[in-house]
This record gives C-alpha cells, sequence and structure tokens, in this order.
C-alpha cells in the first residue's frame, strides 16, 4: 500500500530549473519503507509556434544538439466564431476520433499535451503510434506538436488531496490550455480545448477568458467544411441527433459485463478464464476460445454468449452448465446474408437467464469439462463476461443497399457489411448513403451498447468503386493492416546522399572510403569467387547468392551470401523504426509493398549481378556427403556474375554443353542439396503443401489472363537446402553469444487434437490415419496415404495437415527453454531467419546479432533487452501473419477476374461436409467454396447429414436423382466468378454436375 504525503513544496535549484517530491510510504510484508521521487521542472519548454517571439530566445538545444521546429503556424486557421486558432485534444477524443484526426482537411494546428500522450499510450498503443505519426511527420497540411506541460515550470500542477489522477489530469490539459492562452494573447491567436467530457469543459471556471472548450461535435459543425467531416465523427450517441434514434435498439438486450473486481476474483479463484476468441470461419455465431489445461478450445454458441465479442479480442469467459454443452456447429451460416433485412434473432434458445452457479460449483464443472473433451463429441461451452481487450480496427466493407432509405436523402442510419464474414455489419450514421452506395468505404467501430443489436461505427473514407483494382487492392491491405503509405521524408533522410550513385568502394584500404566507413577494412574481399543468384523471375529485390568451389583435399568451399543491408540501416534511426513497424515485405499479384525503401531494396542492397555489393556471407567446408567441416561467417564484398531464373539455372544445369566453372558449381550445389534434403527428411522433416497458384498478368494492359499451378523444380530445392543450412548455422552462433536475447524462429509440435478431425475423417472414408509421436512419424505416415486411382489424394492430405499444424513463431532465446526452440516441421533443434533482411525485420536483428558474435560491431543495446525483444518478436509475428493473409487475399481477387468471364468444368475435391453444404477444393485455381445445399437441390428437406460417415445425401436438382457426397470425394464442378448482390465482394461460384 501507498500513501502520498501532502502537496510538495517546490526548491529553485538554478535559474529556469525547479524541483518537486513527491513522498511515499509504501508497505510490503509488514515493513514501511520511504520512498522520495524528485520531479524536475524548467522554465525554457517552447511553446512551438512561429509567431512566438518570446519562444526562440530562450531555448536551448536537446541532447543531440539540435534545436526543436517551431512548426505551428504564425496563420492557422480562422473560423468566425472563435477566430484565429490553435487545437489542443484531451485524451478520449484522441482514442475515439483518431481516424478524423489523420484526416488531412481539417485539425491542421494541433497541440497535444504530454499527459495526454502518455494516457493514450498506456490505453491504447496502436492509437498511440497513429499519434507519434502525426507528431513526428509535420507537413504544409498539419501540424502536430507534443508540449511536455508535465516538465514545465508554468504548467506542472500537483495532485491534490482526494482528488483521482483522471480529475488531476483533466485539470492539468485545463492548465496547459491557460497558459497556451495567456502565452499567445498577443498574437490574437485563441486556444480551444476540444472535448466530449462534459465536466471538463464546465470546469473551464476562471479560463474560461483565456482559452474556448467545445466538444467535437460542435467544433466539427463549426468549421467551414463541417458538413464533410460529420460522418466521422464518433458514433457514441452524444450529439441530439442521436439521442433522439432509437432505430438502433434491438428488441432483445445482451447480458451485461461483469464488474472489474468480479472478473479479477474470479481470474484468481479458478471460475472465470481469459483468453482470445476466434469466431468460425463457417459460421459466425460459434466461436471458440484456448484455456489452459484444456485439450481443445471450448465453444462459445450463439449471439447472447459471444455477447458482443468481435474476432480476435481478449475476453474473460465462464463455463455453462453441462446441460448447455454442445457438438460443434455443422452448420454454415455466414453474417453476410444472415438477417439480411434486420429481422428478429433466429436463435431462439437464447435467453438472457443463465443458471446461477456459485465459484466452487464452477470449479467442478471445470474438471468435468475436461473430461468431457477426451470423451464425446459434446464438449464444454462457455459464455463471454467481460471483453478487457478489444481488437477493433479500421475496416472496410460496403453499405448494404436493402439498408438505405430511397426516399431519405439526409442523415439516415445503414448498415455496413465488413469484408471479414467473421464479423458482424456495422450501423453508422451518414448523409452519404446513396453517393457510397456500390462504393468501398472504410469505418471504424466506436462502441457496442448492451441495448444495441449491432455495434455502433462511424464512416472513415472511401477506397473506391467496388471490384476497381486501386479500390480493392487497397481494401485488401487495410483489411490486413498493411502499412503502404509512402515512406516519410525522415526515413528518406536516412539513406545515403549519393541515392542510386552510391558504390562499394573499389579497395578495402582506401583511405577516404575507410575515413567514411572505419569498419571498412574488417571486410572480406570475395569477388573473386563465381557467385550467382537464383531466384523468381522478374526478381529485384535480390536477398540471396550462392557459390561453390573445389577445394585441393576434395571437398567443397561452399557461400551463402546475403545483403549487408544493416550496412545501411543503422539502430535506432527513422528507417529502422520504420522497418521494425512495417516488419515484412508483401507481396501482392500486381504489387510489392516494401518494408524498405526502393533504394536499398531494389539496388544497394539488391546482390545483383555483374556490380560490387556489401553482403554478409556464410562459408562452410562440406565434403561429398554435404557434411560441414568448417563453418565461417564474414561481413564481405562481392560481385554476382549473373543474376538467373529458376527455370534458367535448370535449363543451364542440365546443358551437357554447359562445363564452365561457374555452372560445375551449380551442379555441385545441386548435388549437395539433395543430399541436405535427403538428410532432413530422414530426421522427420515434413513436406507439407497448400494449394498454390500463379496469376499470369497482360505485358501490355496488366489484366490478368491466366492462372497456373505453381511448378517446382530443383532449382528451388537447391536454393531453399542451402538457405535453410545458413539460417541453422547462424542461430547457433548467434545463440552462443547471446544466450538470452538471441532471434529465434520455433515451430511448436501439433497437439493430437488438432488432427482428431482429420483422422476420424481418414479412418472413416479410406481406412488410414496420420501418426503423431514425433515429426518422423507424422511425414512417415503422410507418405503412405496413397490412392492408387488418384495421385492428387496425397496432396490433398498434405494441404489438410498444413491446416492442422501450429503457426511457426519468432521469439527471443531467453523467452522459452533449449527443449522448445525445436522447429517441428524442420526437425531441427534451432533455427533463425537470416537469409532476407531486405524483406523481413527479423533477418535485420539476426545481422546484427551474428555482427555481434563475430566481433565486427559491438550489438545495439535494444537486441540485448529481453522486453525490447519481446515487443519486436510480438509485431513480426502479427506482421508476417498479415503478409500471408494480404498476399492470399491478392490472388483470390486476381483469380475471380480470370474466371469473370470464363466459366468452366473442373475437378474438385470434397474437403467438408455440414449439414447444409458441401465445401470443395479446385486445385487448378487454388480456390476452394460453399456449395450450399439450397444449390444442390430443390428438395431440402428430403436431405440427411451422417456426421459419422461425414456423407451429406440429397436428390440432385438436375437429374432428380438421389446423391451420396463424402469427404476426400472427387467431384466434377462448374466454376464461375459471381459478384455476391449483398456484399459486393466477388467469389468463386461452385455448381455440383
Amino acid at each position: 500500500m501507498s500513501v502520498a504525503a501532502a502537496i510538495p513544496k517546490r526548491k529553485r535549484l538554478s535559474e529556469g530549473l525547479t524541483v518537486t517530491q513527491k513522498v511515499f510510504v509504501r508497505s510490503r510484508n509488514g515493513g514501511a519503507s520511504k520512498i522520495v521521487r524528485e520531479h524536475y521542472l524548467r522554465k525554457d519548454i517552447p511553446c512551438l509556434s512561429r509567431a512566438c517571439t518570446k519562444c526562440p530566445d530562450i531555448v536551448v538545444p536537446d541532447a543531440k544538439n539540435e534545436l526543436p521546429s517551431f512548426v505551428l503556424s504564425e496563420s492557422p486557421l480562422e473560423l468566425p466564431s472563435i477566430g484565429k486558432h490553435y487545437v489542443v485534444l484531451d485524451t478520449n477524443v484522441i482514442l475515439q476520433a483518431i481516424d478524423l484526426l489523420e484526416n488531412p482537411d481539417c485539425f491542421p494546428d494541433v497541440i497535444v499535451p504530454q499527459i495526454v500522450l502518455e494516457e493514450v499510450r498506456n490505453k491504447s498503443y496502436p492509437v498511440y503510434t497513429r499519434l507519434r505519426s502525426l507528431t513526428k511527420n509535420s507537413d504544409d497540411q498539419k501540424r502536430f506538436i507534443v508540449f511536455h506541460n508535465e516538465f514545465n515550470e508554468y504548467t506542472f500542477i500537483d495532485r491534490l488531496p482526494e482528488e483521482s489522477i483522471n480529475d488531476r489530469n483533466d485539470r492539468a490539459i485545463r492548465k496547459a490550455c491557460q497558459w497556451y492562452g495567456e502565452h499567445l494573447k498577443p498574437y490574437e491567436i485563441q486556444v480551444v480545448l476540444v472535448t466530449n467530457d462534459r465536466l471538463n469543459r464546465d470546469a473551464t471556471g476562471k479560463s474560461k477568458d483565456s482559452f474556448i472548450s467545445m466538444s467535437l461535435f460542435d467544433y466539427v459543425q463549426a468549421l467551414p467544411n463541417g458538413d464533410e467531416f460529420k460522418d466521422s465523427i464518433p458514433n457514441f450517441e452524444v450529439s441530439a441527433e442521436n439521442v433522439k434514434d432509437t432505430e438502433a435498439k434491438a428488441e432483445f438486450t445482451y447480458p451485461e459485463y461483469y464488474s472489474i473486481s468480479r472478473v479479477m476474483g474470479g481470474l484468481r479463484n479458478g471460475a472465470l478464464f481469459q483468453g482470445n476468441i476466434q469466431i468460425s470461419e463457417y459460421n459466425f455465431l460459434e466461436g471458440s476460445i484456448s484455456l489452459p489445461n484444456f485439450s481443445k478450445p471450448v465453444l462459445i454458441v450463439g449471439p447472447k454468449n459471444l455477447n458482443r465479442a468481435f474476432n480476435g479480442d481478449q475476453v474473460v469467459v465462464e463455463l455453462l452448465p453441462q446441460s448447455e454443452w454442445k457438438a460443434p456447429s455443422s452448420i454454415a451460416l455466414d453474417s453476410e446474408h444472415f438477417d439480411v433485412n434486420d429481422n428478429a434473432d433466429i436463435d431462439a434458445d437464447d435467453s438472457n437467464s443463465q443458471p446461477v452457479l456459485s465459484d466452487k460449483q464452477r470449479k467442478l464443472l471445470t474438471q468435468d469439462a475436461i473430461l468431457a473433451q477426451k470423451s464425446n463429441k459434446i464438449q464444454p461451452t462457455a459464455r463471454v463476461v467481460s471483453v478487457t481487450r478489444r481488437s477493433w480496427r479500421q475496416y472496410v466493407g460496403q453499405i448494404a443497399p436493402n439498408s438505405v432509405d430511397a426516399q431519405n436523402g439526409g442523415v439516415q442510419n445503414v448498415f455496413v457489411i465488413l469484408m471479414d464474414k467473421c464479423l458482424p455489419k456495422i450501423r453508422i450514421r451518414t448523409r452519404r448513403a446513396h453517393e457510397l452506395l456500390n462504393q468501398r468505404v472504410v469505418i471504424s467501430v466506436d462502441s457496442w451498447p448492451e441495448t444495441h443489436k449491432y455495434p455502433l461505427g462511424h464512416f472513415v473514407r472511401n477506397l473506391g468503386e467496388v471490384e476497381s483494382v486501386q479500390a480493392e487492392t487497397e481494401a485488401l491491405l487495410l483489411e490486413h493492416d498493411v502499412e503502404y503509405r509512402p515512406f516519410s521524408k525522415k526515413v528518406l533522410e536516412c539513406l545515403p546522399p549519393e541515392g542510386h550513385d552510391w558504390k562499394a568502394p573499389q579497395s578495402l584500404n582506401d583511405a577516404d572510403a575507410i575515413a567514411k566507413d572505419p569498419l571498412l577494412p574488417r571486410r572480406r574481399d570475395l569477388r573473386d569467387k563465381l557467385i550467382c543468384s537464383i531466384d523468381p523471375p522478374g526478381c529485384v529485390d535480390i536477398d540471396d547468392a550462392l557459390h561453390a568451389k573445389k577445394l585441393p583435399n576434395g571437398n567443397w568451399e561452399v557461400g551463402v551470401h546475403i545483403a549487408d543491408v544493416t550496412h545501411f540501416v543503422k539502430p535506432n534511426t527513422a528507417l529502422d523504426g520504420e522497418g521494425a513497424s512495417r516488419g515484412t515485405s508483401v507481396y501482392l499479384v500486381d504489387k510489392r509493398i516494401d518494408m524498405l525503401p526502393m533504394l536499398l531494396g531494389t539496388d544497394l542492397c539488391s546482390l545483383k549481378p555483374y556490380v560490387d555489393r556489401f553482403a554478409f556471407s556464410v562459408l562452410w567446408e562440406l565434403n561429398e556427403n554435404a557434411e560441414i567441416v568448417n563453418v565461417d561467417f564474414a561481413k564481405s564484398v562481392i560481385k554476382s556474375r549473373e543474376a538467373f531464373s529458376y527455370e534458367q539455372a535448370q535449363l543451364r544445369i542440365d546443358d551437357p554443353n554447359q562445363q564452365d566453372e561457374l555452372t560445375q558449381g551449380m551442379r555441385a550445389l545441386l548435388r549437395m542439396s539433395i543430399k541436405l534434403k535427403e538428410k532432413r527428411i530422414n530426421a522427420g522433416a515434413l513436406n507439407l503443401a497448400s494449394p498454390e497458384v500463379k496469376v499470369h498478368m497482360d505485358s501490355e494492359t496488366s489484366d490478368p489472363n491466366e492462372v497456373e499451378v505453381k511448378k517446382h523444380l530443383a532449382t528451388n530445392s537447391l536454393v531453399e537446402e542451402f538457405m535453410l543450412l545458413a539460417n541453422i548455422s547462424v542461430a547457433r552462433k548467434i545463440y552462443d553469444s547471446f544466450p538470452q536475447t538471441a532471434m529465434l524462429r520455433r515451430h511448436a509440435s501439433p497437439p493430437s487434437t488438432n488432427f482428431e478431425l482429420l483422422n476420424e475423417m481418414l479412418q472413416t472414408r479410406k481406412g488410414m490415419s496420420i501418426s503423431l509421436e514425433s515429426s518422423k512419424a507424422l511425414a512417415d505416415s503422410l507418405d503412405r496415404c496413397i490412392d492408387p486411382e488418384d495421385p492428387y489424394f496425397n496432396t490433398l492430405v498434405r494441404i489438410m495437415s498444413t491446416r492442422c499444424m501450429m503457426a511457426a513463431q519468432y521469439f527471443y532465446s531467453g523467452a522459452y527453454s533449449y527443449s522448445d526452440f525445436r522447429h517441428y516441421g524442420l526437425a531441427v533443434d534451432i533455427y533463425t531467419h537470416f537469409t532476407s533482411p531486405i524483406r523481413r525485420y527479423c533477418d535485420v536483428v539476426a545481422h546484427r546479432q551474428l555482427a555481434g558474435a563475430i566481433g565486427y560491431e559491438p550489438l545495439d543495446l535494444s537486441h540485448r533487452d529481453k522486453n525490447k525483444m519481446d515487443m519486436i518478436c510480438k509485431n513480426i509475428n502479427r506482421k508476417h501473419r498479415n503478409s500471408q493473409f494480404a498476399g492470399r487475399s491478392s490472388i483470390e481477387y486476381y483469380v475471380g477476374q480470370v474466371m469473370r468471364n470464363n466459366e468452366s468444368v473442373e475437378s474438385g475435391y470434397v474437403i467438408k461436409v455440414l449439414n447444409n453444404g458441401i465445401v470443395v477444393l479446385v486445385p487448378k485455381f487454388g480456390v476452394e467454396g460453399l456449395i450450399r445445399l439450397e444449390n444442390l437441390t430443390k428438395d431440402t428437406s428430403s436431405s440427411s447429414f451422417d456426421e459419422v460417415e461425414f456423407k451429406l445425401s440429397f436428390v440432385q436438382s438436375t437429374t432428380g436423382k438421389r446423391r451420396d457426397v463424402h469427404v476426400f470425394e472427387r467431384v466434377d464442378v462448374q466454376v464461375r466468378s459471381v459478384l455476391d448482390q449483398v456484399t459486393s465482394k466477388r467469389k468463386a461460384e461452385l455448381l455440383l454436375l
């Protein structure tokens, strides 16, 4: 317990510097200790207004000997009712209206008090990063500054006795406004505090002459172009328009969330559980949550049990009584076509009444639930009683046409159907409903009151017409949180001033070059090696190159040379921060979203042929059996002899007329790669599969014109094996040197429950099974899953097995014990990513750690700090996952465009059988789709679903004959691309023939 002393007195240390003290008495374990905290205050903290003539005379340089930039305009926005003014924002306005603040056409000159910035950081880190981006990148349109009111002698205030922290912070914001108002009075610039807190506005009191307080709604209404922004005001029912609105309210209410004290108590005593909820991709009214000690995720079924939780939210749940436990749903139900006309809720079983159980009864129920998961198909169910962290972000969707009142030209409530089918539709208020029909729009979610059937949100911006390439591409980037805006001026300033004219020095002993780069003599000159790169066709960001040279003793010198990105990307720079934030490059069908500026990615770092480039080299001595005799690491300078595509390299290797030394080295690499792969497979490495396709674009029109399944050549495997070997070798080296913070990558073994359903299907339909005792047992059992009559069946099983695996993840070595470092899929004990630093930030960190490990240069402290490494790993894991989803969505969109005017009949495979349809995978296009029961038969009442045999029986519409469809069955389907009238999404429609 801590008790604060009386309001402390200030003590002057020197002219312009005072100190105040806070004294606490902390009692712990029966003992008391006195804590004294000193807080220093200064008089020379400037207002940062260009209109001010006083502050430039008192300001002093910072620790980097740089003067702060005065960015607030000397001629700020002038309004008839206010005059020329700057805006000060409180915390809640920033949290709720960050989309509006980012709009370039409003809020040009904004002051963010330090106390507000700190509160925003504590409440929402994503919003904080967006706010910091605004404050760091001022330009002619927007000028955001941070005013350090907590260190300014004139604006710092002490907390009063009995005053809450929130009230003290509100008073601090008003004090900063008062100081600014008085400070800028000679320049006739007003200060406007924008806050939705009525008590904060009313508390202006004696300060009302020095600044003005307004609500966000009133301030936006006062803007000359205010009507343009009213749709973007958060929907919290604070305006007179919204208070009168009863249209959004549901006929039923959701259960109230538990109080914080009840939640904390329940989590402590084991009556409640916390985790992240995942909504089923086939049924948006069914979710699941993974909990400790439970072998399977616990089900959450029905809207009231989901209780306003979004996919990905961190929630607290309690188990339901055994009488309400259920089997997982076998019905496909998406939010897009559910309650299209806003009908009453169809889940009649839901009610507000829940049996009241004591905490002791709930603990016993937990034991029963754990046992039930192991024994039968009826599974424990739970309900959400609190949402502890929202996953809300900006969402992309389109206005549902049937929610628009054609007769109403003014403000109205409309539904936005989101692109993510796991999420409910959002109700927004807009004046532009008719204008926004058939457009992709961005919205933000504001709240989901218990009295509203649907969440409330607001319009952010219009991306463009549905199905236009620009709108659809931007939509998928936003949906997957991919940063695609141009690099900022501060980032670009970190690039070499020579630009494309930068060249590696001819000599590593050149005095002028050493003066610029003192580490240059430590590099190894490898320009005499016959190095080449092998990549996909058209690759311009070449990360890696290889060479092989026969040694006098009969062994081979093999080198993997990786672009030396860290020579240009130094720690703690704006360029490094941007790379760390983006985490990875994102590859779409028609474009690439770079992690680093193009100057580096496609030129200075890229290991292009015929030019000198800096590299980080891994050099082995390998014998004929591809066994490592010796390994060495060195920063180097290389000169690639050629840049091959996979196909070009394969043709050169296979050409008997090519007997030059470079080709001989490539053949040696291929021979050794085959042996390396054989060793991995024997050790238990998995050979999984995914339905990968490639979309070909017309060279003149850039329109998609063909889809083909990706081909894998021997040269693909050649590159892959040596990149794996390099990653493993580097992982061992950096872990030896930095055992607590080495950047590594792990792949956990899958729990047997992940394969239960697949094994049941295989056993029932094919008499086969997948073994999970080890990765070797799994790999061998996959090899045995062969259907002599269908060569594709084995690939199908590997695709379905891939979906049962755990996701690989980045981590720092201090987070796990060595036994948990293992990469299950590769069957190695330790692994990292080192070979693609142009497009992955993990590799950048690994390069810095390797440079430290070999004594090339000291390792930055940020990569020795566990907390900072943890933040880096969490971010790059999320960004890596999002980039994969974005790439797949891009392929899905372009495949739809290819099929737009081309109906065809293709072979497909049934991969899931549901009560009301079947899911079919079409390998040729890499697409899968749900064929609903109503599209299979006219008489849905005569159909039957056998969940034991994984069979759906129905009378087929086209033939009138009864037909049974089983999982794994090969079927012929008509494939065509259709535009869904409700969602405005183009998707592959499959019809069973």
